[in-house]
């Protein structure tokens, strides 16, 4: 009987933990995501030339890619 009462309370603290985790892991979320927004709007000039200067690459890349799968 004392051993089913002790598997319930360690299920009971095991139920406790679990539920803080996640929500942790929600409020870290949300905050580097507000976090992120805000730098993307304050940085958004800088931002809008790192896009530009990528787009080359990224086309270089896409190339790159089409010429392999064509070769198989």
């Amino acid at each position: 009987m004392t051993e089913e009462n002790n598997d319930k309370k360690v299920e009971e603290k095991k139920s406790c933990c679990a539920c803080s985790k996640p929500s942790f892991k929600v409020i870290i979320g949300v905050v580097l995501i507000i976090i992120g927004l805000v730098l993307a709007i304050k940085w958004r000039v800088s931002l809008l030339i790192l896009i530009r200067g990528c787009i080359g690459l990224g086309l270089i890349m896409a190339g790159a890619i089409a010429v392999a799968i064509a070769k198989e």
